[in-house]
């Protein structure tokens, strides 16, 4: 099984082009692509993009645990390695970042259990058009070819008092069973957050304004949680998981299980990331680049 879980911060809603609308659940229901002996015409992709990544990305492992105690030298040490990455490709991976590993083993053992589940099930929680939260086999709402050999569960958070909106989330779309799946996630999101607005920190430093001046900005904004899971595909050199694209969002944050699987367009190649149990991957978005 390979799989992966990403927040993305303060999220843009993608535009819809003609063939990007509903398309209905032909293809929603997702276990049938392990027992396909072939991959249906819709996931097969061209060649022109199927190329296959040999190099390995060499992004920075930059240690956060200097940054939170208040070592100043560890600091700009830091400051700088993301500096680097950023002038380069946007992508590092940060370690000793403050997220419990019991919690992340949690996070993954919820997201399995939720793709395990019956279709209709899952399909309580569907996605609906013009909705960016919920679950989708192959993104087959959205599109009609090229489909992604992969289902998704994503769901919004930001910060409440009146309610903690993912726990909401899991317990009004699927019951009261998973009211310990939406308190897992929840608590995921709130020290994504705390990820995020550490790294925003980081970034405003390295671009030479004031250390507070992202994570004021964006101290009351909003997120994408994202569960990705990816079946095993019999004919995996026609598919995608996930088809080349750009992060519309500021920040995205990645946790990779150790299958692997993410590449990276840089310096005109694609490139590996290599999976690292203690890491998180972070990847600087479209919004903020043209923010900053």
């Amino acid at each position: 099984m390979d799989s992966s879980i990403s927040t993305l911060l303060v999220p843009q809603l993608p535009l819809e082009r003609e063939d990007q609308k509903d398309h209905g659940d032909s293809f929603l229901h997702t276990p049938f692509l392990q027992k396909e002996s072939s991959v249906p015409i819709n996931f097969i992709w061209p060649k022109r993009d199927l190329v296959v990544a040999h190099d390995e990305l060499r992004e920075p492992i930059v240690d956060l645990g200097g940054f939170f105690s208040g070592d100043l030298v560890a600091t700009q040490h830091a400051v700088q390695l993301i500096r680097a990455a950023c002038l380069n490709h946007g992508f590092f991976q940060v370690t000793n970042h403050g997220v419990d590993p019991r919690l992340v083993k949690m996070a993954y053992h919820h997201m399995d259990n939720f793709f395990k589940l019956p279709a209709s099930m899952k399909l309580r929680a569907k996605r609906t058009p013009g909705n960016m939260w919920g679950y989708s086999g192959a993104h087959a709402d959205r599109f009609s070819s090229k489909l992604p050999w992969k289902e998704t569960l994503s769901f919004g958070f930001h910060d409440s008092d009146s309610k903690p909106v993912v726990e909401d989330f899991f317990k009004s779309n699927l019951g009261m069973d998973f009211e310990q799946t939406g308190v897992v996630y929840q608590k995921y999101c709130e020290a994504m957050k705390d990820v995020a607005l550490a790294i925003m920190e980081l970034l405003a430093i390295s671009l030479g304004v004031h250390p507070l001046h992202y994570k004021h900005f964006f101290q009351d904004g909003s997120s994408i949680m994202r569960c990705n899971y990816y079946p095993p595909c019999k004919e995996p050199g026609l598919a995608f998981g996930t088809g080349p694209h750009c992060d519309p969002t500021s920040l995205t944050i990645l946790h990779q299980d150790q299958v692997g699987g993410l590449e990276v367009f840089a310096n005109n190649k694609w490139r590996n990331v290599r999976p690292r149990p203690d890491a998180l991957v972070i990847n600087i978005g479209d919004t903020f680049m043209v923010s900053a």
